[in-house]
Formats: structure tokens, sequence, C-alpha cells
């Protein structure tokens, strides 16, 4: 009977207007809040949807609610929303984590750990914040060029970071990213920290120099090359490679594990031959892959 009770209760709340959504968090601000932010169009959040229903039966204490991103519109553009599913946690009436996409896998996780956490410390408390600028000051000097963007180079997560890294390879200016998704605390805390609003952010080191806007009008004044650092040439990489050691391997794999049967085939005869030798993985680097073909290893060494 108690578990049927608790099945009862386990169920998903639909918000329906932006005062609803705001009386919500603050009844139930004793408690961990998931929120969905859902499209009926969209077939990935009714997947999400069904993710959430069995997440409620397992935390009963969560309170689980569902909300269509274009239906209330207020609510979306307050929290950034600009994809579906995000989904946004909530402790003490206050958004303190994010997740966007439909990552079931991950959602689980982010429901478990804050479910099990105490509860959210008051904005009072300056120690995190201090932690926090420190983290930021690391971030942006990771690389002399710091690319914060919503997603990956290789996968942009929206226009404007995508429009960035096109300029970016186009001049050929070596640079590392972060996905500001990937950590709600740093994009949060970033955007004080540059007094900067939106993304992506380009950081050269560890300085802000702007956003899109920014990035194109440097392009246009001829700028931008003499600003950011550039990456070495193909050819001067290459040069580097394969003077690292007197005999150099590139292969497919590294030398505990062989990825092709020609590579397989050389370690072998270089391991019985006693000869000191470094490998290169080239299906960890598409440069280099291309530039030695896709068959075959190739062995270079001093003449």
């Amino acid at each position: 009977m108690a578990a049927g009770a608790a099945e009862a209760a386990a169920v998903v709340v639909e918000v329906g207007s932006a005062r609803q959504f705001e009386e919500l968090l603050r009844l139930r601000a004793k408690s961990l809040v998931v929120v969905h932010f859902w499209a009926p169009w969209a077939p990935q959040c009714a997947q999400m949807n069904d993710v959430m229903a069995e997440l409620a039966k397992e935390h009963p204490q969560v309170s689980f609610v569902k909300l269509e991103a274009e239906a209330v519109p207020e609510v979306s553009e307050k929290y950034e929303i600009s994809s579906v599913p995000t989904f946004l946690f909530f402790k003490n009436s206050q958004k303190v984590d994010r997740l966007d996409g439909a990552h079931a896998p991950e959602l689980t996780k982010k429901v478990q750990r804050h479910a099990s956490s105490g509860s959210f410390p008051p904005s009072g408390n300056e120690h995190p914040k201090e932690d926090l600028n420190l983290r930021l000051k690391k971030l942006t000097h990771a690389a002399p060029c710091m690319l914060f963007m919503k997603g990956t180079p290789q996968e942009p997560r929206c226009g404007f970071s995508k429009q960035m890294v096109e300029i970016l390879n186009k001049h050929n200016i070596q640079f590392s990213s972060f996905d500001i998704f990937s950590d709600e605390e740093v994009r949060q805390g970033l955007k004080t920290y540059s007094s900067w609003p939106t993304y992506p952010q380009l950081y050269v080191s560890g300085e802000l120099v702007g956003g899109l806007d920014i990035i194109k009008e440097l392009e246009a004044s001829e700028e931008l090359d003499t600003i950011c650092p550039k990456a070495p040439k193909l050819e001067e990489r290459l040069k580097v490679l394969t003077n690292k050691a007197s005999v150099m391997l590139f292969m497919k794999g590294n030398k505990q594990e062989a990825k092709c049967g020609f590579s397989k085939q050389i370690l072998e005869i270089l391991n019985s031959t006693g000869v000191e030798y470094e490998t290169f993985d080239i299906l960890e680097d598409e440069e280099e892959l291309k530039e030695n073909g896709e068959l075959m290893p190739i062995l270079k060494g001093e003449n």
C-alpha cells in the first residue's frame, strides 16, 4: 500500500505560466527541483519525459517539473534556454546546475548527486566566489588563446560559436576551447568575471578580446592575425615529429596496441631487432593521417 502511494506521488508536474513556475520554486524551496524545458515537436523531449517519469519514481523527494519552452517564453529567456531539451536544477529557489541535450545517463547522475548533497550554500558566503575567480583565471590562462563556447570546435552547439570557430580556423589561429555547457558555474561566473554577458568569448594571454562581433571587426581591419597566435604549419610540425627520435614510426595505434595488421608487423620486426624507437599514432591527428596516407605505417629514421 505504501509503495503504491509513493508511486502515485511520483508524478512530473507540468507548469504553464511564469507565475506558476515562480510559485512552485517558492513552495518547494526545501527540496531539489528539476525542470525540463521541452517542446512537443521534438521527439527527444518525449524520450526524456519518460526518463523523468522513471526518475520521479526512484527519487520521490525530488520535484520534477515540465515546462514547454515556447509556451512560457519569459521563463525560457530568463534562463537562456536556446534549445530543447534543457534541464535546470534548483535548490532554495536558486539555479545550481544545468544540462543541455538528451543525455539520460548524465541527467540521472546529476539528479543522484544533487539529491544526495546538502542544501545549497547561501549567497552571502564569499569563499566559493573567491575560489571560482581563481578557477576562472586559471581557465582563461589555460592556453595562449582560449575560446569559451557552446559545444566544441568539432560540434558547435550554436550559430555564433560555429562562426567563431570558422573564423579562427580560416586564419590558422591556434586555440584551445572550453564547452560552457559542461559547467554551469563557469558559464555564469565568467559573465561576471569578464563583464561580458554573452558567448562565445575569446581570450588571448588571459585577457578578454571579445565576442563574435569584435572578432569580425578585428578580421575586417586585419588586426586579428596580429593579436592571436598562429598554429604551426603542417610542414613545421612534421619536421619536429620526424626528428623527435633517431627512429620514428608513424603508425595506427602505439607500442602497446597496434590498430592495423601492417603496424603490428613493423612493431614485431623492430622489437625483434632491439632498435630504440618512438611512435606517433596517426589516428589521433587528422592532418598527419592525410599527409602520410591511410594504408600503411611509415618508418622514418636518420640517413
